[in-house]
């Protein structure tokens, strides 16, 4: 067996270890940056495959035999694409996709499909905390009469795209203490997320909670119609089965 594994959250490293350890035949693809390249003695790969031809070509050429699909769940693209092309190669393929947020007592959520449409909600001269990443900033130009901070992980390689906003470099984990701290020296007044779920990255979903700053929460787009799995166990019992 020869298995790939797609790469790019917390629980892709956590299996990426699990593979080595149990010294399974496997391939770790990440669409862009190395961070993960140095965490697993596993053979590494960076970079898209060149669309369908070119991961039809890869599958091929690398006599691939299974897939296990660990991407964020904002990546559908990439998790529709792999889903499709498995089933019409007839390649074992499974997501690795937790649990969506749901909210709680106290909550102020509200949750929107596109971007674009939180400034249906967000007052102009709103103090907004786009925990959302850089890659969909550019969705968010509608908020032109807002104070714009988006926090990411890198140091910016480019200048943040409106005027009315700035980069907040930091690196996780943050704790709910963390968060408190920071939302109330920026003077939040709305948190902007992805449901990616998880409990690492939940601590601002608590500590907006407690200072009662509205969220907008932008719901998961479509998955594939495909088996999934729902923790790292359970992709793990699923490599094990194949």
């Amino acid at each position: 067996m020869t298995l790939l594994l797609l790469a790019g959250t917390g629980e892709a490293q956590q299996i990426a270890r699990g593979l080595a350890d149990r010294q399974v035949d496997a391939v770790v693809s990440l669409a862009g940056g190395a961070r993960m390249a140095t965490e697993t003695d596993l053979s590494c790969r960076i970079g898209g495959f060149g669309g369908d031809a070119g991961f039809r070509d890869y599958l091929i050429e690398q006599k691939i035999t299974a897939v296990l699909d660990a991407t964020h769940p904002f990546a559908a693209g990439i998790s529709n694409r792999t889903a499709s092309i498995c089933a019409e190669f007839d390649l074992p393929y499974c997501q690795v996709l937790r649990p969506a947020w749901t909210a709680q007592a106290d909550d102020r959520w509200t949750y929107f499909e596109r971007e674009e449409n939180a400034a249906l909600h967000i007052a102009p001269g709103s103090i907004v905390f786009l925990a959302t990443g850089r890659q969909t900033l550019d969705r968010f130009a509608n908020l032109a009469e807002c104070t714009l901070i988006c926090r990411q992980i890198d140091p910016p390689d480019r200048d943040f795209p409106f005027k009315n906003g700035r980069f907040l470099v930091g690196k996780p984990p943050f704790s709910v203490a963390q968060e408190k701290a920071l939302f109330l020296e920026l003077k939040v007044d709305w948190l902007v997320v992805k449901n990616a779920g998880g409990m690492a990255s939940a601590t601002k979903l608590t500590a907006a909670r407690g200072l009662g700053i509205p969220v907008a929460m932008i719901n998961r787009p479509r998955q594939p119609e495909a088996r999934k799995v729902r923790t790292v166990d359970e992709a793990m019992d699923w490599i094990a089965d194949l």
